[in-house]
């Protein structure tokens, strides 16, 4: 005989207390996301592979311990998200050796495309006209059946 758990039943969670009053001039995520991403002409992962063959670069931002558990893309140059201005920023003595133009096509992933968006965008902020993100981030690479690799 196989035994069932039992699963008490959960009650949905309360809503959120409202919001206190925004600060003038402040913007809500969602308004921020929306202009990062006006400015962006993000790709699909089918095109973020075919730029990645012929020289562009992916930027994985995710944490590593996001990484290891959903795992990453071959050849993808992993900078994680706190670090990220400071190693792309030609004018910055942290940056990587890569990171040495303004024209440098990056494509910024993280899991979903929502942070990537922002990420992008700042890049942008820098002068990396050429920068943008992974539309439906690792998730949808996965889903469209491109190469993925475990991460230890």
């Amino acid at each position: 005989m196989t035994a069932r758990l039992h699963r008490p039943f959960a009650p949905p969670a309360p809503p959120a207390p409202p919001a206190p009053p925004a600060p003038p001039g402040s913007r809500g995520i969602d308004e921020i996301l929306a202009a990062a991403r006006i400015r962006l002409r993000r790709l699909t992962p089918v095109e973020a592979h075919a730029l990645q063959r012929n020289g562009g670069v992916l930027v994985d931002i995710r944490p590593h311990a996001q990484r290891r558990a959903e795992g990453g893309i071959p050849g993808t140059l992993v900078v994680e998200r706190n670090h990220l201005e400071w190693r792309f920023d030609p004018r910055s003595d942290a940056r990587l050796p890569i990171a040495d133009r303004y024209d440098l096509p990056v494509v910024v992933l993280c899991s979903e495309g929502y942070t990537s968006s922002l990420a992008a965008a700042t890049l942008q902020e820098i002068g990396l006209w050429r920068a943008t993100d992974l539309a439906g981030g690792f998730k949808a690479w996965q889903a469209e059946g491109l190469p993925v690799e475990s991460v230890a």
